[in-house]
């Protein structure tokens, strides 16, 4: 079927302005039009398609079911044709960004074999990388100043009118050091709470996760602990020490394989939270964020199916 010629690029940009902003009359000053323009436009894009795109209201403009999933369409579009113009009149390949929000549940071995893939693929692509809570990254994504979010966040309020994508499920275990006393003798849950304990920071989506996961298996917080997202302090305490890591199993699985860590109780193993994508179906993804979308798909496949690591 070929697109039909009636749409033009004009008609794209004010739908993409007024999908972002949720207004016409906002659109309207952001492409120095009137906003009488602004409509007339959108009614043509809508005949074009035959499918109303919005829904007009007092507080502005809200996309329809179609407006939806369009726009799935018309964002990556716009954008590939921006940088495609870009590049050629840089008269070089323009490098590409991506701007990713992180959690620590993917830091371990997940994250760095996403970043080697890409570098061995694109040769001029800048890896903007921000850390910490479910909560402020998602809050970032929703503005705009990030492309993408990556980690374990379905329980995070914050995550509401964002797009989410599955990847691979990522079981939290018990971890000590080799040679730890717990080791030595059998496995008593009530001994726990002599130990230090190395946890996420309150009110994050992991952290809520093991607390119910304590109170599943009749345990209580130690008073001792360590509360931090930084898995190489956790790491670095874990091992001069007799604290007890709730940790992610992809941060720790080299540590296990190579007997530098051990697992404490297999049994008290979670059974795994969703490890996935969260982006901005409003704002368009630029080539670079793409790219990073195509990779954690591919690695995401590779997890599920337990090909790598």
């Amino acid at each position: 079927m070929s697109i039909d010629k009636r749409i033009k690029f004009r008609h794209l940009q004010c739908f993409l302005e007024v999908a972002r902003l949720g207004s016409l009359a906002r659109a309207a000053d952001r492409l120095a039009i009137s906003q009488p323009a602004v409509s007339k436009t959108l009614k043509e894009l809508e005949d074009a398609l035959t499918a109303q795109l919005f829904e007009r209201g007092k507080k502005g403009a809200t996309l329809t079911e179609a407006g939806v999933v369009f726009l799935r369409y018309a964002g990556p579009s716009v954008q590939t044709l921006r940088e495609g113009v870009e590049s050629l009149r840089g008269g070089d390949f323009q490098p590409s960004n991506v701007r990713l929000g992180v959690l620590s549940t993917v830091e371990g071995e997940f994250l760095p074999e996403v970043v080697r893939r890409l570098h061995r693929r694109h040769c001029s692509l800048v890896i903007s990388v921000v850390t910490g809570p479910s909560a402020p990254l998602l809050s970032q994504l929703r503005v705009g100043e990030l492309d993408l979010v990556v980690g374990r966040m379905t329980d995070s309020p914050q995550i509401q009118g964002l797009t989410f994508e599955h990847l691979y499920n990522e079981p939290l275990t018990l971890v000590v050091r080799a040679g730890h006393p717990l080791l030595e003798r059998a496995f008593d849950t009530v001994a726990l709470e002599d130990y230090p304990m190395v946890l996420p920071t309150v009110g994050t989506t992991i952290r809520k996760r093991i607390e119910s996961l304590l109170v599943e298996h009749g345990l209580r917080l130690p008073n001792r602990r360590l509360e931090t997202l930084s898995l190489s302090l956790s790491r670095r305490y874990v091992d001069t020490s007799e604290a007890v890591w709730v940790a992610p199993t992809d941060a720790v699985r080299s540590p296990l394989a190579k007997g530098e860590l051990v697992e404490l109780a297999p049994q008290l193993q979670e059974g795994g939270g969703s490890v996935g994508i969260c982006s901005n179906a409003a704002l368009p993804l630029s080539l670079g964020a793409r790219w990073c979308q195509e990779v954690l798909r591919e690695l995401g496949q590779e997890y599920r199916v337990h090909a790598y690591p």
